[in-house]
């Protein structure tokens, strides 16, 4: 590392991530657009007394410029639903905060045993997909991660986890769409925490999963891929067979309200969900669908289904273990901070790990004979 270097990409990454505009932060260190934008594609080196007021305002350490950036998150390897109201500043910050964090977590891989990614691949098939391929693709995934066709899954975050997939969430980006994935070296889901319905935080991961299945090294986001991402979290989380094994066909009869709240119960998935399933399978007609979902919205259950509270919460458990052997190792998260050049603040921000600024760290020096532990 050269530290009297200065990236200016990393500029534009620490800028992004605050979501400032480059007018913004000139305004904020009384210096120009232009020669924010200078810094950035590397044509100025900023004077001491500048470097040191970004670092205020970005949450960053001097040595955080002096770093090259290298695993700099691209739009069409981040896949999630964009909105109406969804700006391009919001999908610099999403880009900016997964291009830091998959640096974050690629250093706990230096010292941890963290399990390595294994979602199946996909022969090359044209899209779009047809319905049937989507269903066995869902299968395959099931049959490889040996969860079976025939039984609900009891914890989806920790299968998700176990075969190398990192939750986590983000404040100021989470709660502003309802999920977002990184299908790199290391896939990482940034979920919603804004739901109240942990059914519907168990589709958002599975459509995720979708994505990562079906769309590797494509553009997502449009109606066609978001219908194809729907489609496989429903076959993963309500396998066929499982299904027409325990669901009654009603096609011309009327709802049993009361099965339908305990199949949910018992699987772990909305209503929304389960009539959906049931009518890509031919077990309720088109009326039955729509009136069914007219239903819902009629007795408020949209956003907060009966029942929810039924459905035990589940938490990413991977970071928050990893971070705390870590600690045990000698390697703190302030230490952690300190190597990537970052504020303990900002650590916070990225990692929902509260530590406090300018404490004394008294633990085994940071480099160190580097030690692998299983996680």
């Amino acid at each position: 590392m050269n530290n009297n270097a200065f990236y200016g990409n990393k500029l534009r990454l620490a800028r992004t991530l605050k979501g400032l505009s480059q007018k913004e932060l000139g305004d904020s260190v009384a210096t120009s657009r232009q020669f924010i934008h200078q810094l950035e594609a590397g044509l100025r080196q900023p004077a001491v007394d500048v470097l040191n007021a970004f670092c205020e305002i970005l949450q960053v350490e001097p040595s955080f410029f002096s770093q090259p950036l290298t695993n700099d998150v691209k739009p069409e390897q981040c896949h999630f639903r964009k909105r109406r109201a969804t700006t391009a500043s919001l999908i610099d910050r999403v880009l900016a905060f997964s291009t830091l964090f998959e640096e974050l977590i690629s250093y706990l891989h230096e010292f941890l045993n963290l399990p390595l990614s294994n979602i199946p691949a996909i022969d090359n098939v044209e899209e779009p997909y047809t319905a049937q391929f989507i269903e066995e693709a869902a299968e395959n995934c099931r049959k490889q991660w040996k969860l079976g066709l025939l039984a609900p899954i009891s914890n989806f975050i920790r299968i998700l986890e176990n075969f190398g997939i990192v939750i986590t969430q983000f404040s100021g980006v989470s709660e502003k769409v309802d999920a977002l994935s990184i299908n790199r070296k290391y896939p990482i889901i940034i979920r919603n925490t804004a739901k109240e319905s942990i059914c519907r935080l168990r589709f958002d991961l599975a459509h995720e999963l979708g994505h990562f299945v079906l769309h590797d090294g494509l553009e997502t986001g449009d109606h066609l891929t978001e219908a194809e991402a729907n489609r496989f979290a429903s076959a993963f989380l309500l396998p066929r067979a499982a299904f027409l094994k325990e669901f009654p066909n009603l096609l011309g009869k009327n709802i049993p309200w009361n099965f339908i709240y305990d199949f949910k119960i018992r699987w772990g998935v909305s209503v929304k969900a389960i009539i959906y399933r049931a009518h890509s399978l031919g077990l309720l007609n088109a009326q039955q669908y729509r009136g069914a979902n007219v239903f819902l919205s009629k007795s408020g259950q949209t956003r907060v289904e009966k029942f929810d509270d039924k459905i035990k919460p589940e938490e990413p458990e991977l970071f928050p273990k990893a971070i705390e052997m870590m600690a045990k190792i000698g390697v703190s998260p302030t230490k952690i901070a300190q190597k990537m050049g970052i504020c303990p603040s900002l650590f916070s921000d990225l990692t929902g790990v509260a530590i406090k600024e300018n404490v004394p760290d008294n633990v085994i020096p940071f480099f160190q004979k580097r030690l692998i532990h299983s996680i």
